[in-house]
């Protein structure tokens, strides 16, 4: 028999188990207090993202870089990023998608993972219940 200290603990082996059981489409994105964003007449999305920090300051003043950027997105995102509440969660906005868009916007859940993921990682989405909100 093996001593204690090389058995995990039975919290380790349920917390992995519950990352393992998470579902993507249940997740709920909420859009990020840190930008802003817009929609013109046509639907037509475009996030303000400010640049923020140390290095962004060096390169305002050094480069002559913008303190906002401003993000226009495609068709297919400025449909979605609206639908991006705090409330829906990834597979209701799938499904609306698959209304709107039909066979275009296939393979669907690949490409709405992705964009999820690249909205996430450039801080203008969190997901409400996992990640914490950005002040």
């Amino acid at each position: 028999s093996r001593p204690d200290t090389f058995r995990r603990p039975q919290e380790d082996v349920m917390a992995r188990k519950a990352k393992k059981d998470e579902n993507y489409l249940d997740y709920i994105p909420a859009v990020s207090t840190k930008n802003s964003w817009d929609a013109d007449a046509e639907g037509n999305v475009t996030i303000h993202m400010v640049h923020r920090g140390f290095y962004a300051w060096i390169a305002q003043k050094v480069f002559h870089r913008p303190r906002v950027s401003h993000i226009d997105l495609d068709e297919m995102g400025s449909f979605i990023f609206p639908l991006i509440d705090g409330e829906r969660t990834v597979g209701q906005i799938a499904q609306l998608v698959r209304e709107r868009f039909g066979a275009d916007a296939e393979p669907l859940y690949e490409r709405l993972a992705k964009y999820m993921q690249i909205l996430r990682n450039n801080g203008f989405i969190y997901y409400a219940g996992k990640d914490r909100a950005p002040q």
